[in-house]
């Protein structure tokens, strides 16, 4: 009885380790994607004049795009954004590079990444659309000897907005390009993660 005991209390401190392991990592993330737009914000938040040119920087780089948009909209200044960034696909793009470097799951931005497709799903009568993305890091990383993996986005709809939350972002990262096609995976995204979404 007394193992029981032990083995349980050794379970408990595992599960409160690994807890305030990642809130401690989670807080680290999110405190580096904000320093990463610091000078934007601070303009912003000093009702400073911001051009187009200001914002460019930070559209371009797929790190910081969602959260430059995300911002700018909470200041009602996303005329601001570059038009040749205003697309899903960039918004996508940006959505699965800040997944990937959560703690939890790849643990960093990935070191290349591709748009590969659009897969259109017919669901109750309805078209949603998933973006699909190749992506890969190089050594030391533990992924890099996956080579190129593959990344999904969505759902989005027909009246679908650039910066509209995706609910189903996600990658098993061992799907590898070549070894599964990008419709299967997000049939896989579809039916295991945004359905259990619902």
């Amino acid at each position: 009885m007394k193992i029981i005991f032990i083995v349980i209390g050794i379970i408990i401190l595992f599960i409160l380790y690994r807890y305030f392991a990642f809130k401690k990592e989670s807080a680290k993330t999110h405190k580096l994607r904000f320093a990463r737009i610091k000078p934007l914000v601070e303009k912003l938040e000093n009702k400073e004049k911001i051009k187009e040119e200001d914002v460019l920087n930070y559209a371009k780089d797929n790190k910081t795009r969602e959260l430059t948009y995300q911002i700018l909209s909470k200041h009602n200044k996303t005329e601001l954004f570059p038009k040749e960034y205003l697309t899903i696909e960039s918004g996508a793009e940006s959505k699965m590079v800040n997944w990937l470097e959560f703690p939890t799951e790849l643990d960093k931005v990935p070191d290349d990444i591709k748009h590969l497709e659009k897969v259109k799903i017919n669901f109750d009568g309805n078209n949603v659309y998933y973006h699909v993305f190749r992506y890969m890091t190089n050594k030391p990383h533990w992924a890099a000897e996956n080579g190129w993996m593959l990344g999904v986005v969505g759902p989005y709809f027909d009246d679908s907005k650039p910066y509209d939350f995706p609910a189903a972002t996600f990658s098993r990262c061992s799907s590898k390009v070549g070894e599964i096609d990008p419709k299967d995976e997000v049939k896989w995204v579809h039916e295991n993660i945004a359905l259990k979404r619902k």
